[in-house]
């Protein structure tokens, strides 16, 4: 059976992850772009003279010209600048829509066919932008944030209690962005809730609400905990990572519950607007919305982000996008 075609636009360190994970998990072939010369093309020839050692045998091609897009089965988007000392909420917004109207355009003329993952920021109006240029079905148009988002909440939870971080399930939904929203009441150790274990291990229901919330919090400003400490870029590792996770279950039809930035037609109570939600993931893209009972403080938090959400829509629209 031949080999996947996977597209990846945006050559920089999220781009070079994703392909080196691609050809050592040998998901497919790789197609690396980017408008800088010479910089696709450098980073496709170090990761395939790793081969070898690695042990994989695809073809990774790096690339400045669209056509050899053509015919991939997905395509993974990270373009897209990020955001600069004195520049403003629009001027990043501006920029960025600029690159994904452009990037949406040249994926339709090429890859009409694809899968598309965007991972590009600010997430939420970059995955809306991007279905509303290419006409793509919404179900073909996904974003990644919330499976990285959630991860880190797991991440979080494992340290706090001491345990593997493989036990942890833990969910986040929303935008992606500081109103995301962490589900606790569901998060749990091999079903078992954690709020539980944390009333057991401090022996204080007051301190356990205490630790929670904190770690809810740095789940919320994670992103940017890395971008302080890295000083010249943000998170590149576990934003490749959690995409391959999303491009497996798609590749491989796994039907896999991610939580995905999705199109809603009335699930949750939102229509028309993608947000960060539980998804099954298949080789369609996304094949259900997995819908749940909120109680009313989680429905508040939600609509609060889903507000965040349309007025980040509302502005780039505004933008003239």
């Amino acid at each position: 059976m031949a080999r996947k075609k996977i597209a990846l636009i945006g050559g920089g360190q999220i781009g070079g992850v994703l392909a080196q994970l691609i050809a050592i998990r040998q998901l497919g072939d790789v197609v690396l772009f980017d408008i800088v010369e010479g910089l696709p093309q450098g980073k496709s020839l170090d990761i395939v003279e790793a081969s070898r050692v690695d042990g994989f045998d695809v073809s990774i091609k790096g690339t400045n010209d669209y056509k050899d897009l053509d015919g991939s089965d997905l395509v993974i988007i990270t373009a897209g600048l990020p955001r600069k000392p004195g520049m403003s909420r629009d001027d990043l917004l501006t920029v960025n829509a600029k690159i994904m109207k452009s990037v949406a355009e040249n994926v339709k003329q090429y890859a009409e066919n694809a899968i598309v993952i965007v991972i590009s920021n600010p997430l939420d109006a970059m995955v809306t932008l991007f279905q509303k240029v290419s006409g793509f079905p919404s179900h073909r148009v996904i974003g990644q944030a919330g499976v990285l988002d959630s991860s880190r909440f797991a991440t979080f939870i494992s340290w706090e209690l001491g345990v593997s971080v493989k036990d942890v399930n833990a969910m986040v939904l929303g935008g992606h962005g500081d109103t995301m929203v962490p589900i606790v009441r569901y998060a749990n150790v091999n079903g078992i809730p954690v709020m539980e274990l944390l009333e057991r291990k401090y022996k204080d229901a007051a301190k356990a609400k205490e630790v929670m919330a904190a770690m809810v919090k740095r789940t919320k400003m994670a992103g940017g905990e890395v971008v302080e400490l890295l000083k010249t870029g943000s998170a590149f590792y576990s934003p490749a990572s959690s995409a391959i996770a999303m491009a497996e279950a798609i590749l491989y039809d796994e039907k896999r519950i991610m939580p995905t930035c999705a199109f809603l037609q009335g699930e949750f109570g939102v229509n028309g607007y993608y947000v960060g939600v539980p998804t099954i993931l298949g080789a369609k893209g996304v094949e259900n919305v997995i819908e749940f009972s909120l109680d009313d403080e989680e429905q508040a938090a939600l609509d609060n982000s889903v507000n965040a959400v349309k007025g980040l829509v509302a502005d780039m629209e505004r933008l003239g996008f």
